[in-house]
């Protein structure tokens, strides 16, 4: 008997990464067009008992997408280099980790602080100028996905990032996995990654507006400090959202979430499908392997 576990993924270059119950793999376009993959099984801190602890999941969750999500970018930048033996080190896996963490509370969490921070003075409200703030870091979130959309080889990642969501939805619906069933549906899924990040700008204007903004040193570190918290809280709200998927209130709330995937989900071709086709299968099988042996 098969488990039941929803899978799912990220788009790389030229590629998808398929997260399963034990197992994740990857496949990459090579630039000759034949497909490199990789299998490997996941660590025992990703699919052991502490991944069923609400909200200590979704701190792990957090952990997980940096981890995993680097070290597949890391992989489909070797085959696109044609030099995938290369291992990414520990070293090197997390100065990238770092690196992209602390761009990312900058740039969502630091600065919307200082720049609301301006307007304390005039406004004499900490209700105001928080919520304010929450405005300004949803306003960056979706002006910096809407740039990075510009660019070509950008593009073509959220292409994949389409083909990745038909793939899950077909395998959701216990489709027969091949092309022509895969187009059935949209490149937009609630479980995505923007829909985490949504509901963590949006979680984190709620929080905030109950912390006070005094001293500024305080500021700054709450922002910083509450991020594994934030990251939990909005992961149970994307598990509630997808238990009660087919309820009417849950379908309105997932609408923003849809609609900003507009911006980071393209139609795929049938080329970039094939590709979601091989990573989901191989974990498929390596999952069922395990489970059967």
């Amino acid at each position: 008997m098969k488990e039941h576990h929803n899978y799912g993924g990220q788009a790389v270059i030229e590629g998808i990464m398929i997260r399963g119950k034990h197992h994740v793999s990857v496949a990459i376009r090579r630039p000759d067009s034949s497909i490199a993959i990789r299998c490997e099984p996941l660590n025992s801190l990703f699919t052991g008992k502490l991944r069923d602890i609400p909200f200590i999941r979704g701190f792990l969750v957090l952990i997980e997408i940096l981890i995993l999500g680097m070290r597949s970018l890391a992989y489909s930048a070797n085959v696109a280099a044609e030099a995938e033996d290369e291992e990414l080190g520990k070293i090197s896996l997390g100065i990238m980790i770092s690196i992209s963490l602390v761009f990312s509370i900058v740039l969502f969490f630091l600065t919307p602080v200082l720049l609301s921070n301006l307007l304390e003075s005039t406004l004499k409200s900490d209700l105001l100028v928080n919520l304010i703030e929450g405005l300004i870091r949803v306003s960056l979130l979706v002006g910096y996905l809407f740039l990075i959309g510009r660019m070509n080889d950008i593009k073509r990642v959220f292409m994949y990032h389409g083909a990745e969501h038909m793939a899950v939805h077909a395998k959701e619906k216990n489709e027969e996995l091949n092309i022509l069933n895969l187009k059935k549906y949209p490149t937009a899924h609630p479980r995505c990654g923007t829909a985490f990040i949504l509901v963590v700008a949006f979680v984190s204007v709620i929080l905030f507006v109950f912390l006070g903004r005094d001293p500024l040193w305080w500021l700054l570190l709450s922002r910083v400090i509450f991020v594994p918290v934030i990251a939990a809280i909005s992961y149970e709200i994307i598990r509630f959202n997808n238990s009660f998927s087919n309820n009417i209130f849950v379908k309105f709330l997932v609408v923003p979430s849809l609609a900003l995937q507009s911006l980071t989900t393209r139609k795929p071709d049938d080329m970039q499908l094939e590709i979601a086709l091989v990573a989901i299968n191989k974990t498929i099988d390596a999952d069922n392997q395990l489970i059967n042996s």
